[in-house]
C-alpha cells in the first residue's frame, strides 16, 4: 500500500494532470464563429478570417492608456514587418467600452499603428480567448482554432517590473512553429498588463 504522503502527492499530480488536459481540451474547441459582433472603426461588423486567405492571425489586445501596451509597440510592429509576407494577419482590438472611436484613431495615428483594427466593446472575443489584460495576444489558425494565447514575450515580469532585454519570445515563436507546420509548444503564457474590466 502507498504511505499516505505518496497517494497525496499522487492525487496531486493526477489533478494536475486533469486541470492540464481539461485546459487543452477547451483550447482545442476555442473557435472562432462570425456571431461575435467585432466592429471596425465604422461600426461594421467585421468577419477578421473572411477571404484573407492569412496562414495565421493575430489578435493583440490593446488600449489607449496601457503604459505597458504602448511600450510594446516597437516589438509589435516589428513582427509586423517579419511575418506579413509569410501572409499573418494582425489586428489590434481595443475591448473598452469607453474608449471612444475618436480616442482610437488618435491612438493607431500616434503610435504608426498599420494594423487592422477592431473593438469588442461587448467583450466577445475577451471571453472566447479568455485574455485577462492588454497587451495580449490570441494566434488563430485558418480553420479558426486558437493555438496560442498570452505574451508577447517575458519582458516584463509584474506590473511596473521589468528585464532590460526579454529572453523568451513567446508570440514570435508560437507564429514560426505554425508557419513551419509544427506544435505550437506553449499554448499559454502568463502576460502582464492592464487588466481589462468585466463589463457591468
Amino acid at each position: 500500500m502507498l504511505s499516505s504522503g505518496r497517494m497525496t502527492l499522487r492525487m496531486r499530480m493526477v489533478t494536475v494532470f486533469l486541470a492540464a488536459t481539461a485546459s487543452l481540451l477547451h483550447f482545442g474547441e476555442a473557435g472562432l464563429s462570425t456571431a461575435l459582433s467585432l466592429v471596425d472603426l465604422e461600426g461594421r461588423k467585421v468577419d477578421p478570417f473572411h477571404r484573407t486567405g492569412a496562414k495565421a492571425t493575430v489578435f493583440l489586445f490593446t488600449r489607449t492608456d496601457c503604459p505597458i501596451s504602448n511600450r510594446y509597440t516597437p516589438e509589435l510592429q516589428r513582427l509586423q514587418s517579419k511575418f506579413q509576407s509569410e501572409n499573418v494577419r494582425f489586428w489590434l482590438v481595443y475591448s473598452d467600452p469607453d474608449e471612444s472611436v475618436k480616442a482610437i484613431r488618435e491612438h493607431v495615428k500616434a503610435y504608426g499603428y498599420t494594423f487592422g483594427v477592431l473593438r469588442d466593446p461587448q467583450h466577445r472575443l475577451v471571453e472566447k480567448t479568455q485574455v485577462k489584460v492588454t497587451p495580449e495576444a490570441a494566434v488563430f489558425v485558418p480553420d479558426r482554432r486558437m493555438v496560442y494565447r498570452g505574451r508577447i514575450d517575458n519582458r516584463y515580469v509584474d506590473f511596473g517590473k521589468a528585464r532590460a532585454k526579454p529572453t523568451q519570445h513567446d508570440l514570435e515563436r508560437a507564429l514560426q512553429a505554425v508557419l513551419e507546420g509544427r506544435p505550437v509548444e506553449r499554448l499559454t503564457t502568463p502576460a502582464v498588463g492592464c487588466f481589462i474590466s468585466d463589463l457591468r
